[in-house]
């Protein structure tokens, strides 16, 4: 009798319901994500995942939106307003969900993205960066924190069909 184990995969955590976050999964969390059902998954790294993870999307008919290709090559440079715009178009489409965001080890790109999303959702900023770190650990960006604090929500498209957590 076997048993199936589900292992999320490193820096998992759900946003909000239908709205998760991790790094890179490796083949031991491809049972784990199955389970979500997801339809959609938003990278934020500039260079392309494994080819196991790829191969896992296509089998699972999974929608794939690369955005980090729009940012800077440099896996060191912030990333940009471009791309924060870009992601919460598609997080903020319910069409999307269940959907997850990633980069390489969820820290980073995924935590601004999350960060930008809280402060459009009204969170305080204490909470945002406090969510933040939780995520970054030891290494915390303090230009990612401080990209969260300037960011315009105004310039945020808002459709008139989102999700109910927003």
């Amino acid at each position: 009798m076997s048993s199936q184990h589900f292992i999320p995969p490193l820096n998992y955590g759900m946003i909000e319901e239908d709205l998760y976050r991790s790094g890179q999964p490796n083949e031991l969390n491809f049972p784990f994500l199955e389970k979500l059902g997801l339809k959609t998954v938003v990278w934020l790294a500039p260079e392309e995942p494994n080819q196991r993870f790829l191969n896992f999307i296509d089998d699972q008919d999974i929608k794939w939106q690369h955005l980090g290709v729009m940012s800077s090559v440099n896996a060191l440079d912030p990333i940009t307003e471009e791309v924060v715009l870009a992601a919460l178009e598609i997080i903020l489409n319910p069409r999307n969900h269940p959907m997850t965001v990633m980069c390489n080890l969820g820290r980073h790109r995924t935590g601004t993205i999350v960060g930008c999303l809280r402060k459009l959702q009204k969170w305080n900023l204490t909470s945002i960066f406090e969510e933040y770190r939780r995520y970054a650990g030891p290494k915390v960006r303090v230009l990612n924190e401080q990209f969260i604090e300037l960011f315009d929500t105004d310039l945020v498209r808002v459709p008139v069909n989102r999700p109910k957590w927003l």
